[in-house]
């Protein structure tokens, strides 16, 4: 019990301060958020990686997602650094490559891949290499990931259709999903002690959000189910550490770019371009939302008007690969 009342006031005087100072956790370093858990802010900028966290239980480590085989390898050590204990299990969160192209990286460090079952149906669609003779997003990013091309596609083999729980008795991890957000697999791991909810890609902190494989009317109820958590302590899959409160950033965006693409749901494709650039100003003008505006808005604004009954308005040079799939299939 005296552990458990510790662990909460940890959590609580953390998350007071977390929004508070930028550097608490800062890229490429390990920062202990709780006894026994870690979280470690990706370098996206230079290498593409994706933050990841682990627990470290009585027996094994589980680790909070697999990035890219690089961001592994570079995880790999620290976690041996603070523990000897074996790493048993890796959480994808997403189909993503930032989030499950390691996988075979811990794979031959001992662990099992484990992710919600849609993460499969996500990578049938995708990576229509692997289950198919068609190259799909793994064979894209080999072209311009060293790291990637000298690996393999591992798909995660340990599935769960609504909750999957760690729990030794000390430590309680419970992997849960909500539906539709970030991707139509999305996965979160929440631990209800400590209060601190890892959200992958469903939620971030910056202007990281990549709409294409999603719903963002879906993405809204999601984030409400997850709020409903009362996590103090959100690690997200892109960007800083942040409170409870970053769930909230987060929709809000979302809502207001809705509201914003839906005043133009009636101009024509050749003209959203255009309209882009009013709904930046916009969303830029409020400051709890601003710091998510960035390169991935003209797609985001396009996502949504699609969402909204519109029609493709970006040129294909504008698109990111991920994007350019999204496309392809709506051809």
């Amino acid at each position: 019990m005296i552990l458990l009342r510790a662990n909460c006031f940890f959590c609580s005087v953390l998350a007071v301060f977390l929004p508070l100072t930028a550097s608490f956790a800062q890229v490429n370093q390990v920062t202990n958020i709780a006894p026994d858990v870690y979280f470690h802010e990706g370098d996206i900028k230079n290498n593409g990686h994706c933050n990841n966290g682990w627990i470290v239980f009585e027996d094994y480590v589980l680790v909070i997602d697999a990035n890219f085989p690089s961001g592994a390898k570079e995880l790999i050590p620290k976690i041996k650094a603070i523990t000897s204990k074996p790493i048993r299990f890796v959480f994808d969160t997403h189909h993503h490559g930032d989030h499950a192209y390691g996988n075979q990286v811990w794979m031959e460090n001992g662990a099992t891949p484990v992710a919600y079952a849609g993460v499969i149906e996500e990578m049938k669609k995708h990576e229509t290499g692997y289950y198919g003779s068609v190259d799909g997003r793994w064979e894209s990013a080999a072209k311009t990931r060293p790291d990637v091309a000298a690996s393999k596609l591992k798909p995660p083999s340990l599935l769960y259709d609504k909750k999957m729980v760690f729990d030794d008795g000390k430590h309680r991890v419970e992997l849960l999903h909500f539906g539709v957000a970030h991707t139509h697999g999305d996965g979160f791991a929440w631990l209800p002690k400590e209060k601190i909810l890892f959200t992958g890609d469903a939620c971030v902190n910056g202007p990281y959000n990549y709409a294409g494989d999603g719903d963002t009317g879906a993405w809204v109820k999601t984030l409400d189910a997850a709020k409903k958590l009362g996590a103090q302590i959100i690690c997200p899959g892109h960007g800083s550490l942040g409170s409870g409160k970053l769930l909230t950033d987060q929709q809000n965006y979302f809502l207001e770019l809705r509201k914003q693409v839906r005043k133009h749901q009636r101009t024509k494709p050749e003209e959203m371009s255009e309209a882009v650039h009013e709904i930046q100003a916009s969303l830029e003008k409020q400051h709890q939302i601003a710091r998510y505006v960035g390169d991935f808005l003209p797609a985001q604004v396009e996502k949504v008007y699609q969402e909204f009954g519109g029609k493709p308005f970006l040129k294909e040079t504008t698109l990111d690969e991920h994007q350019q799939h999204v496309r392809e299939r709506e051809k």
